[in-house]
């Protein structure tokens, strides 16, 4: 049984374009998804190493390579390899409606990806005798496209920074909401430091405390893990 082929289609774009289909009928031989994060070192005075401090995800980019060729086929004379590259080409081109690149679905079995073409580099390998491009490799890196709304319902995120807030009532401590909040009394410099507060005794009934994400921390091991 043969895999089926590559699909890129346009799901949002403008009304010329909208809904257009490209198909590439000689599948890769190989793509790879990349995908990292960001992170932020702290350094905090008393503790061994800094703590990292998530920022942000970065995007996830698809790569792969495309061949096209015209020689092959039973059209006289032969055309020209650049007539089937053309239009995926501008699909890098700025939507008059959009005010940017069309957003695409690109498809490929189990592969599903929302995203962007962000990336072009065209490589001519074969000519014809009038030196007319008959084949064509096409590198090509697509970029996720995200919606911020779905992405934040779905992992369920209170804030935009990932932080949460505290009201101090009579009696708390700093040492003292460390040890409720990282289950570690010695972690009350991170919430010193995100309230600039100098003197940790200064806290009072009703303040409204910041209380930063350590998503390095171990509640088991009581420590934090550089």
């Amino acid at each position: 049984m043969s895999l089926e082929t590559v699909h890129i289609e346009v799901v949002h774009g403008g009304p010329t374009i909208q809904g257009q289909k490209f198909n590439v009928f000689f599948n890769p031989e190989e793509y790879t998804v990349n995908k990292d994060n960001n992170f932020a070192v702290q350094p905090i005075p008393g503790l061994s190493s800094p703590l990292l401090q998530f920022v942000n995800g970065n995007l996830r980019t698809l790569e792969m390579e495309l061949f096209f060729d015209t020689w092959d086929t039973a059209t006289l004379p032969k055309k020209d390899v650049r007539d089937l590259t053309g239009p995926l080409v501008q699909l890098m081109d700025i939507d008059p409606d959009l005010h940017a690149p069309p957003i695409l679905n690109v498809s490929w079995a189990s592969l599903q990806l929302v995203c962007v073409l962000a990336r072009v580099s065209q490589k001519f390998i074969m000519f014809s005798d009038d030196g007319k491009p008959v084949r064509a490799r096409l590198t090509v890196t697509f970029n996720e496209v995200i919606d911020a709304e779905q992405e934040a319902r779905r992992l369920h995120l209170q804030t935009a920074d990932f932080t949460k807030t505290r009201i101090v009532t009579q009696g708390d401590t700093l040492s003292g909401i460390a040890g409720k909040v990282y289950n570690d009394p010695q972690l009350w410099r991170p919430i010193a430091i995100a309230n600039d507060i100098a003197d940790p005794r200064s806290i009072f009934a009703g303040q409204s405390l910041l209380i930063p994400s350590l998503p390095f921390f171990d509640p088991d091991s009581r420590e934090v893990v550089s």
